[in-house]
């Protein structure tokens, strides 16, 4: 893997990190202050980081983790398969899924965005990174 790639790679390993351990100040630095985030199922997408890191606060559930598995760089583009765990915090419910995240990046290493893509909508993540199947 290039430097270049090494590094992006990491970057983006930390801030999966932060998140996981509710460190969300930390896990919204690599965020650009007019981030969009599009979340998946045709939800309204949140625009700045702001909304972006007022989205990672926890409402319905007591734990929340998300834990990348595999990382596709391609130029300014990470495909991110990852998995999704989460409990319930009043129901104790316990989910646990894979889906992808595109990452826009921009010059300077921050994302400008964030697309999210349910776990069989592969070739649509594929698409939006530039990537072929």
């Amino acid at each position: 893997m290039p430097d270049q790639d090494q590094e992006i790679s990491s970057s983006l390993r930390r801030t999966y990190e932060a998140f996981s351990r509710g460190d969300f100040d930390a896990a919204i630095k690599l965020a650009h202050p007019e981030i969009e985030l599009v979340p998946p199922g045709g939800q309204s997408p949140l625009r700045g980081a702001d909304a972006v890191r007022a989205w990672m606060e926890p409402d319905a559930f007591e734990d929340q983790r998300i834990v990348p598995i595999e990382f596709r760089i391609n130029g300014n583009k990470v495909l991110v398969r990852q998995q999704a765990l989460a409990r319930g915090a009043g129901s104790g419910i316990e989910m646990d899924f894979e889906n992808w995240a595109v990452w826009t990046l921009d010059d300077d290493g921050l994302a400008t965005r964030i697309e999210s893509f349910l776990i069989y909508e592969e070739s649509e993540a594929l698409k939006a990174a530039g990537l072929s199947e």
